[in-house]
C-alpha cells in the first residue's frame, strides 16, 4: 500500500474506506468466477469451524492466545466432561427422536471428538437415536433435513470417471468404506440417494464401538436412480430424477467402483456392502469376495450376531445347535445369510457335510413354506433350502408340521408372528427361541411383551430394534436386541488391524464364538443371550482378536509379524475420542 490518503483512493474493489478484494469476491458479478481460497494451518475462527480440531469451550486459555481465538469464545473454560453432560441434558430435552438424530448430526458436524465421546459415553441410549430406528426415518426425511453433505455421492453422472471423483474426498488414506446404493434402506424400501444416512450412521459406530478412527472412515452412496414415485415427485429430493438404472449399465457402474477404489485405496481397502436390494446383494458379494476384501452386513453381519445368540442361547436351552430345528418367516438376504452360518456351524462341530447340516433349517416366503416341488421357480439363493416336504401356505401350519425349537423373522413385516403362532411354539418347546429381527421397531414380527405373555415368561425373546423390559407375572424379562453393532466394528477392526485380504467364512464364525463368550451369568439370569452395548468395545477388541487370530490361522493376514497379544493389540488400535492440547 502507498501512504496515499484513503480519500484519494480509486475506489477498486467497490467497497469503501479502501479496503482492497484481493480475490475479487465483492466485485464478482453472479456470472464471473471467482476462487475458494483456504488456509492450510486452522487457527482462529478456521479452528472453529474445523470438526476435526474444534473443542469449543474447551480450548483452554494458553490454546485460545496461541490460536488467536481469545475474544472469539466466551471466557469461561469448560472441560469435556461438562460439555457432554450439558449436551445430554440439551439432548433428553428433545420429545423427537428425529430432533436427537439433527442434534447429533449437527454435533458430528461442529465437534467431531465430543461426538464420538457423547456416543461411546452413552451408547445404550444413543444408540437408537444415529443408528436403528431413528436413522430409518432420517433417511425418509433426508432430502427435507439435508444440511450439510456427508460422504460421496457418486452417480451415474459419473460414469467414466469414478476414480476422479474418489480423488475428491479430502482424506487419502481410507481403511473402510460403507456403501449403499439405496435400494432397500432397512425394511423401508427404494429411498434412492436419501440412503445417505445408512452408511454415516454405521461409520459412525465403526469408530464409537470399533475405536476405527474416524478419518480412515469414507460412507458412500450409489445413485443410479430410484423406483420411489413419491421421491421422484418430491421437490425436494436430492437424486438423480430417473427410475433405477438395472442390467449392464447398473454392473458396469458397480465394476468401475469396485476397480477404482481398489486402484486409490489398495488391495486392503475394507468395502461393506449395505441395504442393497436382495438381487444385487447376492451377486455383489458372489462377483467380488474372491477379488476384493468385501462384506456384506446384511447377509453376514446380520448371520454372524443371530449365530452369536443362538450359540449363547444354548446355555439356557441345552443341547448342541445340531440338536435344533430352525424355521425362518423371510428367505431373503438375511434369512438365507443366518441359514447359511448356522448350517455351517453346525458342519464344523459335527463333521457333516453343509447339504445334510441345512436340513436342520426351513425357510418360509411370500408363497409359503420353501419345499423341494417349488424348486425350479425359487430364486438361486433360496434353492439350497427346499427340501422334501408337502407345500404349506401358512406360517402357523408351517410351525406346526415342522415343529421348529428356534423361529426366527427376518421378513420385513411387523405383527407377523400372531398369537397362535407364538402360542404353538410354546406348546412343544419348554423354552421356545423367538426372534423378531425386522427393523424398525414398527417392523418388528412381534413385540417382546408379545412373546414374553403369549408363551407365559417361558420364550427366550431377542428383536433387531431395541424393545423396553417387560414385567410378566411379577418377573421383568429384558429383550436382547441382535444388533448388526455388536459384530461388524469388531470384525472390521480385526480385519484392518490385521491386514486381512480376503473375508472368508470361517472370520464369522470366529466372531460370534467370540461374541457368544461375553455373556455372563448375570445376563443370562436376566433372559438376556447378548451382553449389554455398555460394554461394546471390550467386547469389540474381543471379536477384533479372535478374528485377526482366525486370519493369521487361514494364512489371509498380511500384517507381519503376528502381535503376540491380539487383545492387548486390538485395544491399543482404538481411537479415543478424548480431546488432545495444541500447542
Amino acid at each position: 500500500m502507498t501512504g496515499e490518503s484513503v480519500l484519494d483512493m480509486e475506489d477498486k474493489a467497490g467497497v469503501g474506506g479502501g479496503v482492497e478484494d484481493v480475490y475479487g469476491e465483492d466485485r464478482a458479478s453472479e456470472d464471473q468466477l471467482i476462487t475458494p481460497w483456504t488456509v492450510s494451518v486452522a487457527s482462529g475462527y478456521t479452528l472453529l469451524r474445523d470438526p476435526h480440531h474444534n473443542k469449543g469451550l474447551a480450548f483452554t486459555d494458553k490454546e485460545r492466545d496461541a490460536h488467536y481465538l481469545t475474544g472469539l469464545l466466551p471466557p469461561a473454560v469448560f472441560t469435556q466432561e461438562l460439555q457432554e453432560k450439558r449436551l445430554m441434558h440439551n439432548l433428553r430435552q428433545f420429545t423427537l427422536p428425529l430432533q436427537r438424530y439433527m442434534a447429533m448430526m449437527d454435533l458430528q458436524e461442529r465437534n467431531e471428538r465430543l461426538f464420538y465421546k457423547l456416543l461411546i459415553d452413552n451408547v445404550e441410549e444413543l444408540l437408537p437415536v444415529v443408528y436403528t430406528p431413528t436413522v430409518g426415518e432420517a433417511c425418509q426425511k433426508y432430502g427435507s433435513i439435508f444440511r450439510r453433505p456427508q460422504g460421496l455421492y457418486i452417480s451415474l453422472k459419473e460414469k467414466g470417471r469414478i476414480l476422479e471423483v474418489l480423488k475428491n474426498w479430502p482424506e487419502k488414506t481410507i481403511q473402510v468404506i460403507v456403501v449403499t446404493d439405496g435400494e432397500r434402506i432397512l425394511g423401508l424400501g427404494d429411498l434412492g440417494c436419501q440412503g445417505m444416512g445408512i452408511p454415516v450412521g454405521k461409520l459412525s459406530l465403526y469408530t464409537a464401538l470399533g475405536g476405527v478412527r474416524p478419518s480412515v472412515c469414507l460412507p458412500i452412496t450409489i445413485d443410479v436412480g430410484t423406483n420411489n414415485k413419491k421421491l421422484l415427485d418430491d421437490e425436494f429430493y436430492i437424486g438423480l430424477r430417473q427410475n433405477r438404472a438395472t442390467g449392464e449399465e447398473y454392473a458396469e457402474l458397480l465394476e468401475e467402483f469396485m476397480s477404482a477404489v481398489k486402484q486409490n485405496y489398495g488391495e486392503k481397502i475394507l468395502v461393506q456392502f449395505e441395504d442393497f436390494a436382495n438381487h444385487n446383494a447376492f451377486e455383489l458379494l458372489a462377483k467380488y469376495r474372491t477379488t476384493h476384501l468385501v462384506f456384506n452386513d446384511d447377509i453376514q453381519g446380520t448371520a454372524s450376531v443371530v449365530l452369536a445368540g443362538l450359540i449363547a442361547a444354548l446355555k439356557v436351552v441345552g443341547g448342541t445347535l445340531a440338536d435344533h430345528t430352525f424355521l425362518f418367516l423371510g428367505a431373503g438376504e438375511a434369512g438365507t445369510g443366518i441359514a447359511e452360518l448356522i448350517a455351517l456351524e453346525i458342519s464344523k462341530k459335527t463333521d457333516a457335510p453343509i447339504e445334510e447340516t441345512r436340513k436342520k433349517v426351513w425357510l418360509v416366503d411370500s408363497r409359503g413354506l420353501v419345499v423341494s416341488s417349488r424348486k425350479e421357480s425359487l430364486q438361486h439363493f433360496k434353492q439350497p433350502w427346499a427340501h422334501e416336504h408337502e407345500p404349506v401356505k401358512e406360517l402357523l401350519n408351517a410351525v406346526q408340521a415342522i415343529k421348529p425349537t428356534v423361529l426366527i423373522g427376518t421378513s420385513g413385516v411387523g405383527r407377523t408372528f400372531t398369537k397362535e403362532v407364538v402360542e404353538a411354539m410354546a406348546s412343544f418347546n419348554e423354552k421356545p427361541i423367538i426372534l423378531a429381527l425386522s427393523n424398525p421397531t414398527s417392523q418388528s414380527e412381534c413385540t417382546a411383551e408379545e412373546a414374553y405373555t403369549w408363551s407365559e415368561g417361558r420364550a427366550i425373546f431377542c428383536s433387531g430394534s431395541p424393545f423396553d423390559p417387560v414385567e410378566y407375572d411379577g418377573k421383568v424379562f429384558v429383550p436382547g436386541q441382535a444388533n448388526n453393532a455388536y459384530i461388524f466394528p469388531g470384525f472390521g477392526l480385526g480385519l484392518i488391524m490385521s491386514g486381512t485380504i480376503r473375508v472368508h467364512d470361517d472370520l464369522l464364525l470366529a466372531a460370534s464364538e467370540a461374541l457368544a463368550a461375553e455373556v455372563t451369568e448375570e445376563n443370562y439370569a436376566k433372559g438376556l443371550v447378548y451382553p449389554p452395548f455398555s460394554n461394546i468395545r471390550k467386547i469389540s477388541a474381543n471379536i477384533a482378536a479372535n478374528v485377526a487370530a482366525k486370519s493369521y490361522e487361514l494364512g489371509l493376514a498380511s500384517r507381519l509379524p503376528r502381535p503376540k497379544d491380539l487383545v492387548k493389540y486390538a485395544e491399543s488400535c482404538m481411537y479415543t475420542p478424548v480431546y488432545r492440547n495444541y500447542r
